[in-house]
């Protein structure tokens, strides 16, 4: 998260904005379609089989074209895959790391 948080601060230059993002995205200052396409984030990570038509439909009514929405959802799924690995091979982020050296 660390590294994630440090490239959105580079591209946004708003330090606060990062820091609610980390600690409760719900609290930020967000315009509605991105505050539906983060709630549609963790839910498809949370409950990916209680993902249905009506979250398509809902990021739609907020401005989301189908080609969005299917980068949407592949990139939260790469990261959902991407983040498993490297947890059930236990791999370490590079602070875990330090603290250890």
């Amino acid at each position: 998260m660390e590294h994630h948080g440090a490239a959105l601060h580079l591209l946004t230059n708003d330090y606060e904005l990062v820091k609610t993002l980390k600690e409760n995205y719900t609290n930020a200052v967000l315009d509605s379609k991105t505050k539906f396409i983060l709630d549609y984030a963790v839910k498809l990570t949370r409950h990916p089989s209680n993902v249905d038509q009506n979250d398509i439909d809902v990021l739609k009514s907020h401005g989301c074209s189908d080609l969005e929405i299917l980068d949407i959802c592949q990139i939260i799924s790469y990261f959902n895959f991407v983040n498993r690995m490297a947890e059930g091979l236990g791999v370490k982020l590079e602070s875990e790391l330090d603290k250890h050296v």
